[in-house]
């Protein structure tokens, strides 16, 4: 190394060939395959396919990462839809990380910036993911200001390489991640993209395993490997964003206690009832359609049947299986199925899933009881 130089951090790692890959036979093919059809069935965008089967085919155990801010209630698609898309990314073979993003949360002013109640957010949500079916088998979750502070040599001497290889200008792009516009945003604000890239490679990872809206950080990780030398660039896997119930909203918000049902909603209230009541459902646009989309996804997503009862003048009950998703699409949009039919279908549907959920926690009461402590964080921080 020439004096004066930093050399990226793990690049020789990140750079060294792969083992050779089996021979091939129609066996080994369709293994790979079958695991890279699991894996792409959980994006809407892999940047890139031929990348993701070729680590599948040499790597059989690789490793996928997502990271979560503890930053309140979870709704229904951070919960049982993240939990559906983790148990397919393990069942092609995958170990899959989650990163607390604890500091994350304090650097964004979440839970008023108390890193107690960040920390009890934190666990609670990863009991409600073990309550919503997620096979735990292969899931590690490491909290970031545990493993931060345990490597912080090596931790910061990777994040002041990613830093120093891009400007403010296009590290400022990336800030959308944190819902803060650039104007407004914080010092500490401005090292998140640059410290969320970081994770990537501090972790290991093969796979990033976020949402669309987190495209720009994982794309910058992908140039910082371009600018460091680094041969193998993490694969790109992003799921798309469950719509928000309202009209017009892209995805659901925890901020808008009618834009998502949460994991905590009651049948009893009836939160699930009013929010379906109230959700945005034009006749025949398939386009936007936040209930189209929760009974597509998430109810015929996790297997699980949709029943439509109507009199028989207006068609008589219909049920709608596993892979009826593309037909359910087209009946709404010919007209045959009514939104004042497929309302109350996924409405019983929701409440089907989340009343697992329900009877996981009035189960378990220390688990009640993290519940309604972060009911009462959330509601404080929402008053700040």
């Amino acid at each position: 190394m020439r004096a004066g130089t930093i050399s990226a951090p793990g690049a020789a790692a990140q750079a060294a060939p792969s083992a050779p890959a089996a021979a091939s036979s129609p066996a080994v093919d369709g293994e790979v395959e079958r695991k890279a059809a699991l894996l792409l069935s959980v994006g809407e965008e892999c940047v890139s396919e031929a990348e993701l089967r070729s680590l599948v085919a040499k790597k059989p155990s690789f490793v996928l990462y997502d990271g979560f801010e503890p930053s309140g209630r979870m709704h229904i698609a951070q919960g049982v839809f993240k939990a559906m898309n983790v148990n397919k990314c393990t069942a092609a073979g995958g170990t899959f990380i989650f990163w607390v993003a604890d500091w994350f949360a304090l650097m964004n002013d979440k839970m008023g910036g108390d890193l107690d109640r960040i920390k009890l957010v934190g666990e609670y949500l990863i009991e409600v993911w073990t309550a919503a079916g997620m096979d735990m088998s292969r899931v590690q979750f490491k909290w970031a200001a545990d493993e931060i502070t345990k490597h912080a040599g090596r931790y910061w001497t990777l994040a002041l390489d990613v830093a120093r290889r891009f400007t403010v200008a296009r590290v400022s792009k990336c800030c959308q991640i944190m819902g803060r516009k650039e104007g407004t945003l914080t010092a500490a604000q401005m090292l998140y993209p640059i410290m969320q890239c970081t994770d990537i490679f501090f972790l290991g990872a093969n796979i990033c395993q976020l949402g669309v809206d987190q495209r720009k950080v994982n794309m910058l990780a992908r140039e910082y490997c371009d600018s460091a030398g680094i041969k193998l660039k993490p694969i790109i896997l992003s799921h798309h964003m469950l719509y928000g119930l309202a009209q017009g909203q892209v995805k659901m918000s925890k901020s808008n206690k009618d834009s998502a049902i949460f994991m905590e909603d009651s049948a009893a209230e009836p939160d699930v009832q009013r929010k379906m009541k109230k959700a945005f459902c034009e006749p025949g646009n398939t386009a936007f359609c936040p209930p189209l989309a929760v009974a597509r996804e998430l109810v015929l997503g996790c297997g699980a049947s949709l029943e439509v009862k109507r009199r028989e003048e207006d068609g008589g009950d219909r049920a709608f299986g596993k892979a009826d998703g593309g037909q359910l699409a087209s009946e709404f949009a010919a007209g045959a199925l009514h939104p004042g039919d497929l309302k109350p279908a996924v409405r019983d549907a929701a409440w089907g899933t989340l009343s697992r959920v329900r009877a996981a926690v009035a189960a378990d009461k220390a688990l009640a009881a993290a519940e309604k402590e972060v009911a009462k964080a959330a509601k404080k921080n929402k008053k700040k």
